[in-house]
């Protein structure tokens, strides 16, 4: 796929490690707003939604980690979660962690798996 398809969502290089990026697409039919985090040569993807207040978790656009760069925290409550896992290990967020989105690596390119 040369990035073009339908379920194309960036380059891996367009992400430095240890970054993030945010989108729209399409759930079942249903505009979702999901981010990836790009950590270790591996990418994570969850739906851009605090489990505690629903709503979006980013500072600023693209925005999504503490000052460490170790856990997706939620600007809102300053809930965080592991990177690896959107499971949450602090805050109001009562042991609820992120939902997670299937991406997949496919030839450079970062896709919505099928």
């Amino acid at each position: 796929m040369n990035g073009s398809g339908k379920d194309f969502l960036c380059h891996l290089t367009d992400l430095d490690d240890l970054s993030c990026k945010s989108f729209n697409i399409k759930i079942k039919s249903q505009p979702t707003d999901i981010f990836i985090v790009r950590k270790d040569g591996q990418v994570f993807a969850y739906q851009n939604v605090c489990p505690h207040a629903q709503a979006p978790l980013e500072w600023n656009p693209d925005d999504f980690l503490d000052d460490k760069k170790e856990t997706i925290i939620c600007a809102m409550h300053g809930a965080r979660f592991t990177i690896e896992e959107g499971a949450c290990v602090e805050g109001p967020c009562d042991g609820v962690g992120l939902t997670a989105v299937a991406v997949e690596i496919k030839e450079g390119n970062i896709l919505l798996a099928s």
